[in-house]
């Protein structure tokens, strides 16, 4: 290994904990308990989940399990594809839900090719979702679109 490439080595090593830590606090943040923030604006929960996400190779989607405070209670990465798609099961989600005993939720997926405009089929998915835990009493907040630089709210396109 050439001298070059353990610095480039150690760089990454430190810029992904750096990344890890601002995680730590995010989640801190914006988790259950006395005085947290929450999640009350597209601008906080883009910052959060491009952070989480942006750097994926292959397309993962995502919830983001809230209390009735819109107070983070998980972040769960339920679904993992190829560099171009993945599967998600309502049925799966909507199990995560009760579960976790949500009030609400927030829908994420990144896009690896870095391009984070929603396609067809993720407008389709984000519709049967909603409808799908409108059922249970908990609404769907928002769905995220993350790229390598920039990120997509459906609720702010109108979308949800």
């Amino acid at each position: 290994m050439s001298i070059h490439t353990f610095k480039n080595q150690q760089h990454d090593n430190a810029q992904d904990s750096v990344i890890r830590e601002a995680i730590a606090i995010l989640e801190t943040r914006y988790s259950l308990g006395v005085n947290h923030e929450v999640f009350t604006s597209p601008q906080i929960v883009k910052d959060y989940l491009r952070l989480r996400m942006a750097a994926y190779e292959r397309e993962v989607f995502a919830v983001l399990l809230l209390d009735s405070q819109h107070r983070l209670i998980a972040y769960e990465e339920l679904f993992f594809g190829t560099i171009d798609a993945a599967s998600v099961y309502p049925r799966e989600v909507v199990k995560l839900v009760l579960h976790r005993n949500a009030a609400a939720v927030i829908f994420a997926h990144n896009h690896p090719s870095g391009i984070p405009e929603p396609s067809q089929a993720d407008k389709r998915i984000t519709e049967r979702l909603k409808t799908e835990l409108v059922t249970i009493d908990v609404a769907a907040l928002d769905h995220f679109v993350i790229g390598h630089h920039e990120v997509v709210s459906f609720a702010e396109r109108g979308w949800i």
